[in-house]
């Protein structure tokens, strides 16, 4: 009664039949009532789905993760098979079973320092051994090499990988090599690493030809032709630019974060998100603590720092392959690197709800970079934890229509559209 004051209560009481003072508290009890019904409602809808209710909605969903680094494990002194569980690592297929997934590109990555001959020689390897794992387990995962493939494999109830290289220096400057990447059954490439190489410039190294140069435009046009991804993610904003300018597919950015939340030049700008959207691509977040938080990333640049001179130095010993080098002393900068606190999961959804803003729900999907990172956000510590995604979207208020578009169905479209 303390709450309102109805200066006409008398006259809207005779009108509905009651006494006069009757209809406050019946007013109260009204609003009482809707307020505790629309607050269950919310509360339902963002916050207590049970278990089973996101399991339901996550395994309806395609679950398609635009890259991991994994193939780097199956080869070397001691390579592992995806079929066996493994304590180490952030992927292998009975996890990704739990975990719902139900697609894969798989990045084959190769030091640029390495020298060529061996560089070829260790992404063939790493083909070879995919191919090698479909083989072997031929009822729990095959490989694409169509759009349509991908969710033939998905209905049979496979997991369906598609292979990726990941830097244009693996093809070095020729249309050729790309072509018999293209052969072996590789049907997407990241332009560039970390590193610039000879016709595209990089985001974490010096520019060189302001963006793409004359062949790396030739380059686009002949994956525009196989019907190749190409892949944004390491590109400078130059590189990115002129790729659309040369491409007639929708783009892919495969494992980024968002340069607005973490400003470094590996992240994406909101030019660049416009310009996904625009293109009809798909940005991919990736679940780096370092790209996630400038925190982190601060702190992890000293010791990455530390790490690659070591690595660098330690090259020698193998015939200048750092790819080597890093393998013997990763065991010792993740023990340092575990001594970092990870970030929370909610650093990750906070990615993706600014590239939902900025790009829109139908150019959003994400892009783990399991077993190429050291850090995860806490409660993603590997492929089986897929789920927490989608319980921290639905909590987040998103719809189970654009849970399961962010989950996968708009990198699957951009695969059936390019891959043909």
């Amino acid at each position: 009664m303390l709450l309102y004051d109805f200066p006409d209560d008398s006259v809207r009481a005779d009108r509905a039949g009651c006494e006069p003072e009757e209809q406050p508290m019946n007013r109260y009890a009204a609003f009482l009532v809707a307020f505790i019904l629309a607050f269950f409602v919310s509360f339902t809808v963002t916050g207590t789905s049970t278990p089973e209710e996101i399991m339901k909605l996550h395994r309806k969903a395609i679950v398609f993760d635009a890259h991991c680094d994994t193939a780097m494990r199956l080869v070397g002194d001691h390579p592992i098979d995806l079929a066996e569980r493994h304590t180490d690592g952030h992927f292998d297929l009975p996890r990704a079973r739990e975990g719902g997934l139900d697609a894969q590109i798989f990045a084959v990555w190769v030091s640029p320092q390495t020298p060529a001959a061996a560089a070829t020689e260790r992404a063939h390897a790493m083909i070879d051994a995919l191919q090698a794992q479909a083989r072997r387990h031929p009822n729990e995962l095959e490989l694409a090499l169509k759009g349509s493939d991908v969710r033939r494999i998905i209905e049979e109830g496979k997991l369906a990988g598609v292979i990726g290289i990941e830097g244009g220096h693996l093809i070095g400057e020729s249309l050729d090599t790309l072509r018999d990447y293209y052969s072996r059954g590789v049907r997407c490439m990241t332009l560039t690493w970390m590193n610039t190489n000879k016709w595209a410039d990089s985001a974490d190294d010096t520019a060189t030809w302001g963006g793409l140069s004359e062949f790396g435009r030739s380059v686009v046009r002949e994956m525009d032709r196989l019907g190749m991804i190409i892949d944004c993610a390491h590109v400078s904003e130059k590189t990115f630019f002129d790729v659309l300018e040369t491409t007639k597919s929708p783009v892919l950015i495969s494992h980024s974060c968002m340069r607005a939340l973490v400003d470094i030049p590996r992240n994406v700008s909101d030019d660049v998100l416009r310009a996904v959207k625009k293109n009809g691509g798909v940005v991919c977040v990736n679940f780096f603590s370092g790209f996630l938080d400038a925190d982190y990333h601060a702190k992890i640049t000293v010791l990455w720092t530390e790490y690659r001179k070591k690595a660098n130095e330690l090259a020698v010993q193998y015939g200048g392959d750092t790819g080597k080098a890093w393998e013997a002393l990763q065991p010792e900068f993740e023990k340092k690197a575990a001594e970092i606190p990870s970030v929370p999961l909610s650093r990750l959804i906070d990615h993706i709800d600014h590239a939902v803003k900025i790009a829109g729900i139908d150019h959003v999907g994400f892009g783990s970079d399991f077993d190429g990172i050291n850090s995860t956000p806490v409660g993603v510590e590997g492929v089986s934890k897929l789920p927490a995604i989608t319980e921290e979207l639905r909590r987040r208020g998103y719809s189970d229509k654009d849970i399961r578009k962010i989950l996968g169905a708009n990198l699957l479209r951009l695969v059936e559209k390019v891959m043909r």
